[in-house]
């Protein structure tokens, strides 16, 4: 057996399982998606939003990349995150980044990635560079990277709001509430490490004064 076939083999025990559960399981989930959370995650395959949080399909629109960045140029990240603000009026955006981020610890070396990844681990270069006092400080090559983690989730949560779509939603409707955490590979556990509620005040370059 070819190892995909396993996952197709897995998927059909899943779904039995929830049946024989719930046997409305799968017409609620068709029927409707009204998630309360948007999850901005890493890529890294040991973070699944769903399970580590305990939540059903359904109640997070997911959305992940290396290193859960939140890039202005990035046209992906944008339509997901303005469907689930505008569309889904959902009342969290949570980033979440991971301690040992392969994306985090890559950007912290000058080893050239070619091309396309070099350009994506600039963005995390640019907050070592705002946060490079305090990172240069902490002789711990895995303490200094772990901060950088923590550091990095707090600027995207900035990032996210200074758009247009997290300002208009909080002019209209006072949400959604902005939230960075890191979670733990060794422990399981999630570290929240920035906050940032609705209508929190942000560098006035930033806003936008007529949407």
């Amino acid at each position: 057996m070819q190892t995909y076939e396993k996952l197709l083999l897995e998927n059909k025990a899943w779904a039995r399982e929830k049946i024989e559960d719930d046997p409305e399981f799968f017409k609620r989930l068709s029927d409707l998606q009204t998630p309360e959370f948007l999850w901005i995650g890493c890529s890294d395959s040991r973070v699944p939003a769903n399970e580590i949080t305990g939540t059903q399909p359904g109640e997070i629109f997911v959305h992940r990349n290396i290193a859960n960045m939140v890039v202005h140029t990035d046209t992906n990240l944008l339509s997901v995150l303005e469907y689930a603000v505008k569309h889904l009026e959902v009342k969290h955006i949570i980033v979440c980044g991971h301690y040992g981020c392969g994306g985090v610890k890559a950007a912290m070396s000058n080893n050239d990635y070619n091309q396309v990844l070099n350009m994506w681990l600039r963005n995390i270069k640019d907050v070592y560079r705002l946060h490079f006092t305090e990172l240069d400080a902490i002789k711990d090559e895995e303490a200094r990277l772990n901060r950088l983690t923590e550091l990095n989730v707090m600027e995207q949560v900035i990032h996210l709001a200074k758009t247009s779509i997290v300002q208009r939603a909080w002019k209209k409707r006072q949400a959604p509430d902005l939230h960075g955490w890191v979670y733990g590979l060794k422990d399981g556990l999630i570290n929240p490490v920035f906050e940032m509620k609705a209508n929190t005040a942000i560098d006035p370059l930033y806003e936008y004064h007529d949407l």
